[in-house]
């Protein structure tokens, strides 16, 4: 019995140590008490990610979440998926586009068009904080990593850096270790339509990768954000939670009072 009650003490010990975070980054206050659009404010024929929604959301006082891709060129486009055809109606793969292509894609049948990262940070221009997601894809989070930092090099506003792919957050962390990272994820194992291959489904819904990318935020589903994985990481490791999307006002209600960073969609908290 005491055998047994070790070994379950040396497993805790070593799953909390899995978990490490980092505490305590200096810029991380100027991101609490913000609220945070979703891909901007749209909806009501306003498209997500687009310029109209992203001065909707400044012009209402919030922050914003926004997903930036990689282009052919070197440019970074501001989208959700890496193919048009949801958002634009066509077959298209936005790696596989240059500044000069986005002429021709218009988003959800309006005449915007996908805005350079370039044009959403002229916009805000510090006016309001960024939740900037690196959308990797084809192995390209080295480059789609470094090109971000070198664009926000010189931007004076506030800001955080998150991905889904671990990849890129410990690109960040052995790179541009003083900019705030944060590690994307969900309850993969019980998402059917996830691709992932069972083994990474488990580490980033049970988050065991955090000892390699030692994240300053936890950005998690808010359905799926009561897990122990999340209490080991903001009561022991003491970071910063941000949970994604919140759909209704109780719901933000109830994050905010759990002490998370809301990202909202579908209503105006």
């Amino acid at each position: 019995m005491i055998i047994f009650a070790a070994i379950l003490l040396v497993l805790a010990i070593f799953y909390v140590l899995a978990l490490r975070c980092r505490a305590g980054h200096k810029g991380l206050k100027a991101l609490q008490g913000w609220a945070y659009a979703h891909r901007g404010l749209h909806g009501d024929g306003v498209p997500e990610n687009s310029m109209k929604a992203f001065r909707l959301a400044l012009e209402n006082g919030y922050g914003i979440e926004l997903d930036v891709h990689l282009m052919a060129d070197g440019e970074l486009a501001v989208i959700h998926d890496p193919s048009l055809k949801r958002t634009a109606g066509e077959s298209v793969f936005i790696e596989d586009l240059t500044k000069a292509d986005l002429d021709r894609y218009f988003l959800e049948g309006t005449d915007e068009k996908i805005p350079l990262f370039s044009e959403v940070l002229a916009l805000f221009d510090g006016k309001a904080p960024l939740i900037v997601e690196l959308k990797a894809e084809r192995n390209n989070h080295a480059a789609l990593s470094k090109a971000v930092c070198e664009m926000m090099a010189d931007y004076k506003g506030v800001y955080c850096l998150e991905s889904f792919d671990p990849r890129v957050v410990h690109w960040l962390k052995k790179n541009k270790p003083d900019e705030i990272r944060g590690q994307l994820t969900e309850n993969f194992v019980a998402n059917p339509k996830s691709k992932l291959p069972g083994i990474l489904k488990f580490l980033l819904t049970t988050q065991l990768m955090n000892f390699l990318t030692v994240p300053d935020f936890i950005a998690y589903k808010s359905a799926d954000r009561k897990r122990l994985g999340n209490f080991v990481c903001r009561k022991i490791w003491r970071v910063q939670g941000v949970t994604w999307t919140v759909k209704s006002q109780d719901e933000f209600d109830a994050v905010e009072k759990e002490g998370w960073l809301p990202i909202f969609e579908g209503f105006r908290p």
